[in-house]
């Protein structure tokens, strides 16, 4: 336990007055001690309340007897109230005026020889000692970097805020080094310091906490779509785009650079999409495929004496009535030379007309088109052969019966073009009969592999 006993000396002023025979004491109270004129004595100063800062490092101040202690803040004070009682009894006595009976009311007259004051004291008008304010009178000795403040018979030269006394000089304190006062970074700055935050984070009313920045609400840096995250944010793009190298903006992407097979025939890059396109006789089926349109069911524009023949990609018209001298029609496309007619006779007897159509650059060996015999004769022998339009042997006829035949692409044919093919049927019996028959084929190639 800390005690300590801090006894006011008294000084006795006596001022004899030629016209009055009347002695009149002054008492004066020591440091730390103050005249209270209610209770006639001498009471302790303050020095917590009065003196500011007085205590620095984070210690706290305790007043004294005719003083003050700096204790940590965690000690514990006992106070023994009869030293304090004896301490304030002993600090200083009564002002005593000692007055002639002739007239005890009569208030003393000025004194006509100045009484003694203590250090920091000077008389007054009604002869009493008053503290002198130094601070107020330009008397101190303080540096022009420090505060001066005006004590009970004295002074102190304290350092402003934020700095603190090193020897005469106030020095800054660097808040920055104490414990942590800011959230994330500490500024230091001449007699004070400032907090900042990080990237993505403001200050918080209290400019010491961080508090993340939503930069998708306050101003959306994103071209399509923000996502807020702890002192950041995302960019993301909606579908059909990809986000660019700045991570801000979306571009378009460009679906038909990224496979040539996207699309059966062409693709069609749109922002944030792409899209399928057919050639012309061509329609789009599930966004992607191709598939021939059949002109001759949509949109027949053949006379009414020929017929339409669909293909891939198109179609065309040809005669109901191919035959030409000196064959006439029988039966659909088909073709009959009389025998009656003497030309005839070193012809084939009947001419077919039949039409086919095959894709562009289709994969061969391939068998394309069955040749059959329509009527069967006893004891006859068929042989068959491509009697035209092989020239650059992209056929060949292959008996698979002996009625019928298989004509084999060999050859892979790239359209659009059209080929005539001649096919006969050559019969013979033993009795030296000899007839042949004609399949005129019509081969069309479409434009395109689909």
């Amino acid at each position: 336990m800390l005690t300590a006993m801090f006894l006011a000396a008294l000084i006795l002023i006596t001022v004899h007055s030629q016209e009055t025979e009347e002695t009149i004491t002054y008492t004066q109270c020591t440091d730390g001690y103050e005249w209270d004129p209610v209770r006639q004595r001498c009471k302790d100063i303050d020095e917590c309340e009065i003196v500011p800062d007085a205590c620095k490092g984070g210690m706290k101040c305790v007043n004294h007897y005719g003083g003050y202690l700096c204790l940590p803040r965690t000690a514990q004070i006992i106070v023994n109230e009869r030293e304090e009682a004896a301490a304030e009894s002993t600090s200083g006595r009564n002002n005593v005026i000692r007055r002639t009976p002739a007239d005890p009311h009569r208030a003393p007259p000025n004194p006509t020889h100045q009484i003694q004051c203590a250090a920091g004291y000077e008389q007054s008008d009604h002869n009493v000692c008053q503290d002198i304010d130094e601070c107020a009178t330009g008397t101190h000795n303080c540096r022009t970097d420090q505060v001066c403040v005006n004590l009970r018979g004295s002074f102190s030269c304290q350092c402003p805020p934020g700095y603190q006394k090193r020897g005469d000089q106030c020095v800054d304190i660097d808040e920055c080094t104490l414990p942590p006062y800011c959230h994330h970074r500490c500024v230091n700055t001449p007699g004070s310091y400032y907090c900042q935050c990080n990237a993505g984070f403001q200050l918080a009313s209290n400019n010491h906490t961080c508090v993340d920045i939503n930069e998708c609400d306050a101003n959306n840096p994103c071209a399509q779509q923000c996502y807020n995250i702890l002192g950041s944010f995302i960019c993301q793009c909606n579908p059909g785009f990809e986000l660019s190298s700045d991570r801000i903006n979306c571009e378009d992407t460009d679906e038909c650079r990224t496979s040539s097979y996207i699309c059966q025939y062409q693709c069609v890059n749109e922002p944030g999409k792409f899209s399928c396109v057919c050639p012309e006789g061509y329609q789009v089926v599930g966004g992607r495929t191709c598939q021939d349109i059949n002109e001759c069911e949509t949109t027949n524009e053949c006379r009414e004496d020929e017929i339409c023949w669909n293909y891939h990609g198109g179609f065309r018209c040809y005669p109901r009535n191919p035959c030409q001298e000196p064959y006439v029609l029988t039966s659909e496309n088909r073709c009959v030379c009389p025998v009656s007619n003497a030309i005839c006779r070193e012809l084939p007897y009947s001419v077919v007309y039949k039409y086919m159509s095959i894709r562009s650059d289709r994969t061969v060996p391939s068998d394309i088109f069955q040749i059959q015999a329509t009527t069967i004769y006893p004891n006859t022998i068929n042989t068959f052969r491509i009697k035209s339009g092989n020239e650059n042997g992209e056929f060949y006829l292959r008996q698979t019966s002996a009625v019928s035949a298989m004509l084999v692409l060999v050859k892979s044919l790239s359209g659009p073009r059209e080929h005539i093919v001649d096919l006969e049927m050559l019969t013979v019996n033993s009795l030296n009969y000899r007839t042949s028959s004609v399949l005129r084929l019509t081969i069309i190639v479409g434009p395109y592999a689909f």
